[in-house]
């Protein structure tokens, strides 16, 4: 069973986009962040596409994703970005996934689940405030970690709220409060394996943040992480692209009006093409309100009238179009490219957002 709606990714790009970011950011170790399903590129081709580039470790945020890659056989390091549920310890440590701690309730939840030595990173909050120990309290917590035969402590790192704005002065005063952190725990006898800080923001525009290793996120999938560092992302290649088939073809007349709500109208008569994919495949049901596009026989057609659950229309006009015929919402075809961020920035939202909208109905095609 084919459906006529597909994203197809590009394992060759995720490998040359590590590659660049390896260049870039060497000597320190790339480890690629494949969470929320690679991005929605699909966390499994992600991740051995990543590996395969030469990243020498793994980023997911849920321990179900962890396992979920080691279930598909995918081998090296994995780390879990945040302290998760004490419930699910037991799990992480039979898929030997490495764990981030805050506090002493993590390093008691690994030592009740069994751990023994087993490697932890801890995360300072140092202007994030999202979750973290406080910058104050990470000497007792690195205590905590290496005084108890459950753990060890693998690496300390810290995340960025603006890496992607590379004239704003807040990430200078992150990595000033992440080194006066590090100078208090080596001078207290804790030296860390790994320290790192830096996200693909991070790792593109700030040197002094790559620290042993970064963590990149949006970058190894192609894009940029935000109009501040575009010009450091020209060498990166788009992994996925989004596809459908023409499921349907008619002609309408000037006056009549398409979709939920009748809100378009047309003023010619015209040919409307119908596709079968809508919002619950990823696509937002206001594209069309913002001028989103669909790319048809070489040429773009303005998507028309509300984007529904499982089906869009475009205008097509007097061109000839058929059913089976191949469209792209998100790639390239007869010299025209739409792209990720294009829909973000005619919807107000970041790439990020779109490629990791897509759902999971829709299949991935390795290409």
């Amino acid at each position: 069973m084919t459906r006529w709606a597909w994203a197809g990714v590009s394992a060759a790009a995720i490998q040359h986009n590590v590659r660049e970011i390896a260049g870039v950011a060497g000597p320190a170790q790339v480890w690629a962040v494949v969470k929320a399903d690679g991005y929605g590129h699909g966390a499994e081709l992600a991740a051995r596409a990543a590996l395969a580039g030469g990243a020498q470790g793994l980023c997911v945020a849920l321990v179900q994703e962890g396992v979920a890659l080691r279930a598909a056989g995918v081998e090296g390091p994995i780390l879990v970005l945040s302290e998760q549920p004490a419930a699910q310890t037991r799990a992480a440590l039979d898929a030997d996934l490495q764990l981030t701690v805050y506090g002493r309730e993590g390093v008691t939840a690994i030592a009740d689940a069994g751990g023994m030595g087993h490697p932890v990173h801890l995360k300072i909050d140092t202007g994030m405030r999202r979750v973290g120990a406080h910058t104050n309290a990470a000497v007792a917590v690195a205590a905590e970690i290496e005084a108890s035969p459950a753990t060890a402590l693998a690496g300390v790192f810290t995340h960025l709220a603006v890496a992607d704005e590379p004239d704003n002065p807040y990430t200078e005063h992150q990595l000033d409060r992440f080194d006066d952190v590090l100078a208090t725990l080596h001078a207290a006898g804790h030296h860390p394996p790994l320290v790192h800080a830096a996200n693909s923001s991070g790792a593109l525009a700030h040197p002094r943040a790559r620290y042993d290793m970064v963590r990149a996120g949006i970058a190894i999938y192609g894009i940029s992480p935000g109009p501040g560092v575009d010009h450091l992302c020209t060498e990166l290649r788009p992994a996925l692209s989004l596809h459908a088939r023409v499921a349907h073809v008619k002609r309408v007349t000037a006056g009549e009006r398409i979709s939920y709500g009748l809100r378009h109208g047309f003023d010619r008569d015209t040919t409307v093409a119908t596709l079968p994919l809508g919002y619950a495949d990823g696509v937002p049901r206001r594209l069309h309100a913002v001028g989103g596009a669909v790319l048809v026989g070489g040429q773009p057609r303005p998507i028309v009238g509300v984007v529904t659950m499982d089906q869009l229309m475009v205008d097509c006009g007097d061109d000839e179009v058929a059913v089976g015929d191949e469209a792209v919402l998100i790639g390239s075809q007869g010299g025209h490219t739409i792209t990720a961020a294009d829909w973000a920035e005619r919807l107000d939202t970041i790439a990020y957002e779109i490629v990791c909208g897509i759902s999971a109905r829709v299949e991935r095609r390795p290409v």
